[in-house]
């Protein structure tokens, strides 16, 4: 096939890619979040001071594409009223530090407007991007609305002071309106107090999408592919397969996308159930990666230990205690000095609201008491693959060694016991 022949599979892969914000019509099952942030920003079309707010869900629950769609749609009413706004997206897994977060917005503001004034991209410090904010602010703009996506990934958040106070500082006339999207719960509390009460914000939170709503929203899609690719069955199959144990959209969308791409690589000409089977197994790999890949080292050696367990054992399920017991051998080998048995529960309670372990409370009896058992919602193996992923990291046992690490720590234990017996 020539680069000119049409695509055998795809009629408009953009609506399939992760940052492409779709038509209005095209948004599913978000009516009451589209409302919920709408009444927050929604001042600034009257050229008002708009509220902050921190949109807090799982990923693949619609926060970032309802942030860019409500603000875009804030953009445009408060230009029909004379309010000259503008909108910023900041994804911070990529400037996760102030001076990269502040360069991408000066040079974004510089890109939106006629600010003629060079913006060094290196070998100048932070306060020198803020000077150029506020210099584009006040000569072209009224209001921005600035969007901090995956905002717990920034290294510093001093960041939310300078640009919540920037008015009362006296830095800048222009109304600042700030939303900050994670997918950890925790945020807040990681926050300074003083950084927490300039940043005065609202909080919200998004919950994953059902089946049906996942089903309409692929079936929002089907336009994606050329006439006939898509079989009699296969949007539902790929939004059960989605609902079954994340809900979550952009899983849902990853599988249809890649499902295609296997049925291209193929040459087949339609997408069969066979081809979503094999790509859920691709998605789910890529969206443990994407889960782990901004996680501290304590979060991934939690979950490989739990991973590790379950592949060695003959248990679907561990205690807190059985986890730091093997959390503690990985530390040791790959020379991390290991965080107390609380801070470990507090990584694991972490990794359940992101929706790859669940923790369930159980009674142990009256000698034991109630207890967590901690398991996972996908395969152990994917999560020793994504730990892997980091060099720092590549020292834990692969998954053809595991077993014979399990063996060596139970016989190391065996001989403890009878030492001292």
């Amino acid at each position: 096939m020539s680069l000119a022949d049409q695509d055998p599979i795809f009629a408009r892969k953009e609506l399939l890619h992760v940052g492409h914000v779709p038509e209005e019509n095209r948004i599913v099952g978000r009516d009451t979040e589209i409302e919920s942030v709408a009444e927050e920003i929604g001042a600034i079309v009257r050229d008002d001071p708009p509220n902050n707010v921190m949109i807090y869900g799982k990923t693949g629950t619609g926060k970032s594409l309802v942030s860019r769609h409500v603000a875009g749609r804030a953009k445009d009413a408060a230009g029909s009223n004379g309010v000259e706004c503008n909108i910023v997206y900041v994804d911070c897994s990529e400037a996760n530090t102030e001076t990269r977060a502040t360069r991408q917005i000066a040079t974004a503001l510089k890109q939106e407007t006629s600010y003629d004034q060079r913006i060094p991209l290196r070998g100048v410090g932070t306060m020198e991007y803020y000077q150029h904010i506020w210099r584009i602010l006040d000569t072209h703009l009224d209001s921005i609305l600035l969007i901090l996506d995956e905002i717990d990934k920034l290294a510093s958040s001093n960041i939310l002071m300078q640009l919540s106070r920037a008015r009362e500082a006296g830095k800048t006339d222009c109304y600042i309106g700030i939303i900050g999207i994670s997918n950890k719960i925790q945020y807040k509390e990681q926050l300074d107090e003083r950084i927490d009460s300039s940043f005065g914000h609202r909080e919200l939170f998004f919950h994953p999408y059902d089946a049906e709503q996942l089903k309409e929203i692929m079936r929002n899609r089907t336009d994606a592919f050329q006439p006939g690719v898509l079989g009699s069955g296969t949007i539902e199959l790929c939004a059960a397969l989605a609902a079954k144990k994340h809900g979550d959209a952009r899983k849902a969308i990853d599988i249809l996308k890649e499902a295609g791409e296997l049925a291209r690589r193929n040459d087949d000409e339609a997408i069969t159930d066979q081809h979503i089977k094999q790509a859920q197994n691709v998605a789910e790999i890529n969206r443990v990666e994407e889960l782990t890949s901004g996680g501290t080292i304590h979060a991934k050696l939690a979950l490989y230990s739990l991973a590790s367990l379950i592949i060695t054992g003959s248990k679907e399920s561990f205690s807190t205690r059985d986890v730091y017991e093997r959390y503690e051998q990985m530390c040791e080998l790959v020379g991390y000095d290991a965080v107390t048995e609380n801070g470990l529960y507090k990584q694991l309670k972490e990794q359940a609201f992101l929706g790859i372990i669940e923790s369930t409370k159980t009674g142990g009896g009256r000698s034991q008491g109630s207890y967590l058992l901690h398991r996972l919602v996908t395969n152990p193996k994917h999560i020793i693959k994504a730990v892997h992923r980091d060099s720092s990291l590549d020292t834990l046992p692969s998954l053809g060694d595991l077993q014979d690490f399990s063996t060596i720590t139970n016989e190391s234990s065996q001989a403890t016991l009878d030492s001292s017996s």
